[in-house]
């Protein structure tokens, strides 16, 4: 298993640092009254560690990153040798040189100076002796709490999402913990660029993700501005990115944050995560569930939607929820049929779908080529619950609440359904499954079928449903019954005794009826 970093950096190792700037603006320092003279574009470099050096070939004991700090008595008088000396600094890849004037430079020595500039080797001097020990051991004691610090982190981190993984904890459980310690928005991505979970404040978050496809293009490049990039793969292949937004923090120490997120995501996604759930299918849900809810607005889900890859500009929605129906399927027919939507495994064994479409499209004629494709041998009975079209995004969380209802009302209704459903077909059982939590509704079905229920007498009672479902057709229950119609008359004559009814009378059967509609909702 491994993870890299997707950013191409030197062949060292990177540790935490002092910018050439950052130094400058040490309190010890600014006592010897420091000033920059020659490569000024180049103080943001990092300082990795502080040398003192006299001797002109200084750079074959460098490896890079060095504030190197001389009098120069060595160089006093040649010319040559001073700008060697600067060239060996610069073939070494020095972070800076700092001059002390007054021993053997009462002036910044000009040869110097051009070749710093030259090279963009940023030439510091110093007007007021200063004893080099100090700046020493100033930078070395920084670096070396920075560098603690920044293990210290990485262990808290990987200590921290360990126990979420072994606890079983979700996927943004594990992105929960990684905002918090970095401080700032945190992406998880899929190759394509789609986002497939954030964490972090949502203000911060929703301004990512509102300019999301600029900024996804701009992650392919080099680092800068706090945009630390982690590449998520294992066994060969990259499957993944996870991206701190803004990081505030050293690059170095963003870098081991991401990577140790990386770790702990790899694993994560490796032992199958906590719901089973691909990282996609956790994305889908998501977004889905906050939609239906309402408890957080449909705009402010807007740029968590497209960010997710759903076009949402001048588009027709369509709410579906399947019964039944797995969401790899619904993935392949929605592929088959070109359609592009979101889909998310529901906890009642159904499965949501919010198609995005084409103005231009027609919404009822690909929804009934989607439940066209969804009944084969394995569901010969597929229905797909549809909502009405919306073409405003704020109607989307009410249709999904339409198409869960629908779904809801057909629960139990086997008989000769079509393959979609919308809510101006489920009527009376419609009305029924809203109503199923009032006590009065309650009630009045316990009281209804009391006569049944009491003696446990199911196949009774699924003789009576089929019965009021066929429209009170004695020759269709017979027949999906399996019995004779003599046998379906006793049977049905047993039902009356027991419920003191006549089912003969349209009233009396319409009130059973709609009591029973109501006892399976409870039970559905």
């Amino acid at each position: 298993m491994t993870m890299t970093s997707d950013f191409r950096h030197a062949s060292r190792p990177e540790e935490p640092a002092l910018s050439v700037r950052q130094v400058l603006t040490l309190e010890r320092v600014l006592a010897g009254e420091p000033e920059v003279v020659a490569g000024a574009d180049g103080l943001d470099r990092a300082v990795r560690w502080v040398h003192v050096a006299e001797a002109a070939d200084v750079g074959v004991m460098l490896t890079g990153g060095e504030m190197v700090l001389t009098t120069g008595v060595l160089l006093a008088g040649d010319e040559a040798k001073q700008a060697a000396y600067i060239q060996s600094l610069h073939r070494a890849e020095a972070a800076a040189v700092v001059l002390g004037l007054g021993r053997a430079f009462p002036t910044p020595p000009e040869v110097m100076r051009r070749a710093a500039e030259r090279c963009g080797l940023p030439l510091v001097v110093l007007h007021r002796p200063f004893p080099f020990a100090e700046l020493t051991e100033e930078v070395q004691s920084r670096l070396v709490r920075a560098k603690f610090a920044a293990v210290s982190l990485s262990e808290s981190v990987r200590t921290s999402l360990t126990a979420l993984i072994t606890s079983g904890a979700p996927l943004q459980r594990l992105l929960d913990e990684v905002a918090q310690h970095s401080g700032c928005p945190v992406v998880l991505t899929n190759l394509a660029h789609r986002v497939l979970a954030t964490a972090g404040e949502r203000p911060a978050v929703d301004d990512v993700l509102r300019d999301w496809e600029r900024i996804a293009r701009q992650a392919g490049g080099s680092e800068g501005d706090g945009w630390v990039r982690a590449e998520l793969g294992g066994r060969g292949e990259c499957w993944g990115r996870l991206l701190l937004c803004g990081y505030r923090g050293h690059s170095a120490t963003g870098r081991l944050l991401a990577d140790r997120a990386a770790e702990a995501l790899v694993l994560h996604r490796m032992l199958g995560g906590a719901s089973g759930r691909t990282w996609e299918e956790q994305s889908a849900h998501g977004l889905l569930t906050d939609l239906a809810s309402g408890t957080v607005p449909a705009r402010h889900l807007l740029p968590r939607a497209r960010a997710a890859g759903l076009p949402v500009n001048r588009r027709t929605f369509v709410p579906l929820v399947v019964p039944g129906a797995e969401p790899e399927l619904l993935d392949r027919v929605l592929r088959t049929l070109g359609l592009t939507g979101l889909v998310a495994e529901l906890a009642d064994g159904a499965s949501a779908v919010l198609l995005s479409l084409a103005r231009d499209q027609d919404a009822e004629a690909l929804t009934g080529r989607l439940a066209a494709r969804l009944r084969t041998p394995e569901l010969p009975d597929a229905v797909v619950a549809a909502a009405d079209p919306r073409t405003c995004w704020d109607d989307v969380p009410a249709g999904l609440r339409e198409a869960r209802h629908v779904a809801d009302a057909v629960a139990g209704a086997a008989l000769d359904r079509p393959a979609v459903v919308r809510l101006r077909d489920v009527h009376l059982r419609g009305l029924i499954r809203l109503l199923r939590d009032d006590p009065q509704v309650q009630s009045f079905a316990e009281r209804e079928l009391d006569g049944l229920l009491c003696g446990g007498e199911g196949e009774l009672l699924d003789v009576l449903r089929t019965y009021l479902a066929t429209g009170r057709n004695k020759s269709r229950t017979a027949q999906l019954h399996h019995v004779s119609r003599p046998a379906l008359y006793r049977r049905l004559e047993a039902i009356q005794a027991r419920l003191g009814i006549d089912l003969d009378d349209f009233e009396q059967a319409a009130s059973v009826h709609i009591a029973l509609l109501a006892h399976d909702a409870q039970q559905g």
